[in-house]
């Protein structure tokens, strides 16, 4: 029926306009009519129905009263004996059943054309129809219908009930009542047809009823595989075996106590008879977990078979498996490089390409040379995604083999002088900033490239990124003043943005740069940009003009190596947008990072892991970790959906890390993050329930302080209703009020989990009706002096200098449990929560150490710098000199009582 959604529009009606107006929904809405023309004419209306069926198949939305007419208008045609009229009424009704109402009242017309005669050609489109027709009320009432024609004689029947109930999912909140063991085996018969399409669709939903059953699907992978020689298959259509091998893999993925059985079945699908199969075999294997060079021979060899192949369908999928395989077992796939080369002259460029970026990660050192000869030949014959893919393997081949950074680079230059659109100019520069952040030794040469391209650069986001790095890098080269022309002309000839940045650029030159000559011709220039006729361009150089006079602006507006941290600005900034009256925002109390740590963030991939994969499970790049700053954030919009907290306030800080409060074998998991507000602390307990076969209510946690004098009252705690492995983990909380805002109460709680516990009927799964009060004893929970302060980066010489007249103090302390100067490093930034600066976390000499510490204390405290001056004597341990400098004297109290308890 597809056909019936085809546009037949001339050209020439195409080129007058006539096409939009023909297939116009104002203009189909009105000649509706011939629905109640008397004669009907099928030929007028079967070319209505299929504009209308085309307009919704191109996004075209109708209003609801819209839809209910022309909806109402097509069921006249039910009378009509053409069968091809009745075949696309059935299919406008079910595209247009989501839109209308009272769609409901056509179920008998469609039921009753159901039960027509075997002959009928328009029964299968009334079973689909249906589904999309009925209600999940009447799903009971119709599940019969669809079992007895999933075992119709008649394939084309079989198929549509088949698709019905699997999509029926949808509509019915269920399968269409399909769920037991009867239904299984009505779904098991026409799995036995000779029919491809009955066997893809009768599988499809016999996983879908199984699918909750893991032992179910393995035994029917077993039954359907045919054996470790895969002759013995009951199924006959490729795509049924394909679905299959998926299944399969899936249910390894999930146990891996099974792979074994899964592995043979494998193995016996790679002699199948279908390329089909055996491709999809040998994917599935190359895919999976702790794969061994072993387990993929055979895999290979398929795939190494393929290469060969006249088809370029099979060369073009075996080339993209082999890419992704070469990332985790360059070894093994370095037995096919021979028939690579000879696909690297392939007439089918994506082959080639995948071709050249597999032998790329598993060719040596010697062959880069000649790959990069080859790749030049054709790049200017292939399409931008693909450019970009061999670009970003040679950017991961520059940082495999350094020594080869001669050609690669002159590669990469070539190439960025050849048409493209951004996307791959951005690959290539991003390839030229890694080398010169990896690569010390083409630094100078890849700078020079860079100043080439900005010449004639086309693209602002490029060109400002390429004159921030020239800021950065060039102060440091040998010869600074030979990039001052490249970047002035930017001033000259560039659009106001980049006229910004090429200002900010000569500005670092005039304050980083050694040689004082510069920095007066830099202030010339600067001199003439006051005259712009933009007002960013003058403000930057009136700005930049004045930290070349005053070298404590010079700090702070250009060598200043901190930065906010993106996602902490976002969240106090949310904060204040939502609630004005609370305050002015707090700038001060906003974490910061350093620039590496930001650039870190920000940064592509540069490994070989990511380079030109194909998009699966295994070989698809993991996410980063968040940062402190993004957990910070996630948790405020978590607790600002919590009604009982949200009246709080802001959160001010939140611990970094969870504590583990239970052993990580034990049948009860939970672990604890503190939130700290202006005026209460909340204590979040994650809590899971390992066992599959009993169910918790009513989860809370009760908290003991260890002492009288905490400074904290309880206020209230939100219990857990149910919790079973399967929900795990549900959050608890525990807040508390303190009862002196403006102090850091401080305090350890004994915590018991309380729960009721019962028993699942595992062949049901329902609980119990009573259960047993039941309770787990946790680990203490302490409140401590680092749970109200952050981390935050700061330049520590010119920080300490600027906090000379600020409140400070001096303590010695003995650390006589100490090993070592590192094991006291590690505990005090545990114990202080704080940044450690300048790589002072990692000592140089074992016996003498300074660590260099930065945060913030939360709730408008200000900024804290430590500095521990440690020795370490054999027998005596480490010997800590502890100075603390900070805006207000509470952090300097805390900060000592926390390394003093």
């Amino acid at each position: 029926m597809a056909s019936f959604a085809v546009s037949f529009t001339s050209k020439k009606e195409d080129e007058s306009g006539l096409s939009s107006y023909y297939n116009n929904k104002t203009t189909i809405i009105q000649e509706a009519r011939v629905f109640n023309e008397s004669p009907i004419s099928p030929r007028k209306c079967r070319a209505l129905l299929t504009r209308l069926v085309y307009l919704l198949y191109v996004g075209e939305t109708f209003g609801n009263e819209e839809a209910t007419n022309l909806f109402f208008g097509t069921t006249k045609l039910f009378q009509n004996k053409d069968s091809a009229l009745r075949q696309a009424v059935y299919l406008a009704i079910k595209e247009l059943a989501p839109f209308a109402n009272d769609v409901i009242m056509v179920t008998s017309s469609i039921m009753k054309d159901m039960s027509a005669p075997a002959d009928v050609i328009y029964r299968p489109n009334s079973i689909r129809a249906l589904c999309h027709i009925i209600d999940p009320s009447m799903a009971q009432g119709v599940e019969r219908f669809f079992k007895a024609h999933i075992v119709d004689r008649n394939p084309a029947i079989s198929s549509a009930a088949l698709v019905s109930a699997f999509f029926g999912a949808a509509s019915s909140g269920g399968y269409l009542g399909f769920g037991g063991s009867s239904s299984a085996a009505q779904g098991q018969q026409p799995i036995q047809s000779t029919s491809y399409a009955q066997q893809y669709h009768a599988l499809g939903l016999l996983y879908l009823i199984r699918q909750q059953d893991r032992m179910a699907i393995t035994k029917m992978i077993q039954q359907l595989g045919g054996g470790k020689s895969g002759a013995g298959t009951t199924l006959k259509n490729p795509m049924a075996l394909c679905m299959l091998i998926r299944y399969a893999s899936k249910v390894m993925e999930d146990d891996p106590n099974i792979q074994r059985q899964m592995f043979d079945l494998m193995e016996g699908w790679l002699r199948h008879k279908s390329d089909m199969v055996n491709f999809e075999a040998a994917r599935a294997i190359c895919e999976m977990k702790s794969v061994t060079a072993a387990q993929l021979t055979r895999s290979i060899s398929v795939l190494q078979l393929f290469l060969s192949s006249p088809k370029p369908v099979l060369k073009f999928a075996a080339t993209r498996t082999l890419a992704g395989l070469a990332l985790t077992h360059p070894a093994s796939v370095a037995t096919c490089n021979v028939d690579l080369e000879g696909l690297i002259a392939d007439p089918n460029r994506s082959v080639a390409t995948y071709a050249i970026t597999t032998l790329l990660k598993t060719g040596n050192e010697a062959s880069v040379d000649r790959l990069i000869k080859q790749i030049t030949n054709f790049m200017a014959e292939i399409s931008d995604e693909f450019k970009v893919i061999i670009v970003d393997a040679i950017r991961s081949l520059c940082l495999k083999f350094p020594a080869k950074h001669v050609s690669m680079l002159s590669f990469l230059s070539g190439v960025l002088r050849d048409e493209g659109g951004y996307d791959f100019k951005r690959a290539v520069v991003e390839a030229m900033f890694d080398m010169i952040k990896f690569i010390g030794d083409c630094k100078e040469q890849a700078l020079s490239h860079l100043c080439e391209f900005i010449e004639d650069c086309e693209f602002t986001k490029l060109s400002v990124r390429i004159l921030h790095l020239l800021g950065m890098e060039g102060p440091k080269s040998p010869q600074p003043s030979k990039y001052i022309r490249f970047i002035y002309n930017r001033v000259v000839l560039e659009n106001a943005t980049v006229r910004a940045a090429a200002v900010a650029s000569l500005a670092k030159f005039g304050v980083n740069a050694p040689d004082t000559k510069l920095q007066k011709s830099i202030a010339v220039l600067l001199n003439r940009c006051l005259d712009d006729v933009d007002d960013e361009v003058r403000d930057r150089a009136a700005l930049y003009l004045n930290t070349f006079k005053e070298n404590n602006l010079a700090q702070v507006y250009v060598k200043e190596e901190s930065v906010f941290s993106l996602a902490a600005l976002e969240t106090k900034l949310v904060a204040y947008v939502k609630d004005p009256s609370a305050g002015a925002l707090d700038l001060a109390s906003v974490p910061k990072i350093s620039r590496k740590q930001a650039a870190q963030e920000a940064a592509r991939p540069s490994t070989l892991e990511t380079i030109g994969v194909p998009t699966t499970k295994k070989t698809s790049a993991s996410p980063p970790p968040p940062s402190a700053a993004e957990t910070q954030s996630a948790y405020a919009q978590q607790l600002a959906e919590v009604p009982e907290i949200a009246s709080y306030g802001t959160v001010l800080g939140s611990s970094s890390t969870p504590a583990q409060l239970t052993e990580s074998e034990t049948e009860y998991q939970v672990t604890c993050v503190k939130h700290v507000f202006a005026e209460h602390v909340v204590f979040q307990y994650n809590v899971s329930n390992t066992l599959p076969d009993t169910l918790l209510e009513n989860v809370s946690v009760v908290m003991q302080p260890q002492s009288d004098d905490s400074g904290l009252t309880e206020k209230f705690f939100i219990p857990v209703t149910t919790l079973d492995a399967a929900t795990s983990p549900s959050i608890v909380y525990v807040a508390f009020a303190r009862d002196e805002p403006e102090s850091y109460a401080m305090g350890s709680f004994a915590c018991t989990l309380k729960f009721v516990s019962k028993e699942v009927d595992p062949s049901t799964g329902d609980p119990e009706e009573e259960g047993y009060e039941d309770e787990y004893q946790l680990e203490e929970v302490e409140l401590s002096a680092s749970d109200y302060l952050m981390p935050s980066y700061a330049t520590f010489g010119s920080e300490w200098d600027r906090l000379k007249g600020a409140p400070s103090v001096t303590e010695t302390f003995a650390l006589s449990a100490m090993e070592s100067i590192k094991a006291a490093c590690d505990s005090i930034i545990e114990i202080l929560n704080m940044e450690a600066l300048g790589g002072t976390e990692t000592p140089s000499s074992p016996s003498v150490h300074t660590l260099h510490l930065s945060g913030l204390l939360i709730g408008g405290g200000g900024k804290v710098l430590v500095r521990c001056r440690m020795t370490f004597s054999r027998g005596q341990g480490v010997t800590l000199e502890l100075s603390v400098r900070a805006e207000k004297q509470e952090a300097c109290d805390l900060v000592l009582a926390a390394v003093g308890a």
